[in-house]
């Protein structure tokens, strides 16, 4: 007698990553996945740049009294000043610009980009909610954001290999 038989058979995926026969699901097509990793691996290393810069200059105003100028007038000789670090207390050059204080901001509004960046490939890959944490540390911890961006990039790179249909939505 002939057992009958479904007339579609279920297919297992024996792919690295495929996760215990489970199709991996992403929330967008490859090209926004990709679109995404791009945009986040630009702002990790533009937010890790100016994590270091911030550093730098923290170092110099509460270690040694000091501030990053550009232009202005020493206030001391009255003369000129172009472009170096001079006292914050009393100041040492009147007018100018605190490049120090443009640092800060710069710094400040690059991280909240960062962060949609990786609201954006996080949303995306479907990932747990500690992935988003990781990734959001990696703009207020110094050096961080360039490892994490490394194994970010090989993590999306492979999970894409591993799943070539699941971001196929349209």
């Amino acid at each position: 007698m002939i057992e009958p038989q479904p007339a579609v058979q279920p297919q297992q995926s024996n792919a690295p990553g495929s996760g215990r026969g489970k199709k991996r699901r992403f929330g967008g097509t490859e090209a926004q996945i990709r679109s995404a990793l791009k945009f986040y691996k630009v702002l990790a290393y533009m937010t890790g740049t100016m994590l270091l810069l911030l550093c730098a200059e923290l170092i110099a105003r509460y270690a040694f009294g000091q501030y990053l100028f550009l232009g202005g007038t020493n206030a001391v000789t009255g003369e000129p000043f172009g472009f170096g670090f001079a006292d914050a207390e009393p100041p040492g050059v009147v007018g100018g610009v605190n490049l120090s204080v443009a640092v800060l901001i710069v710094h400040g509004w690059m991280y909240v980009v960062y962060l949609m960046s990786n609201f954006r490939l996080w949303s995306l890959m479907r990932w747990p909610f500690a992935k988003m944490i990781l990734l959001a540390l990696g703009g207020v911890v110094p050096f961080l954001s360039f490892f994490v961006e490394k194994r970010v990039h090989a993590e999306v790179e492979a999970e894409l290999a591993a799943n070539p249909q699941a971001p196929q939505r349209y």
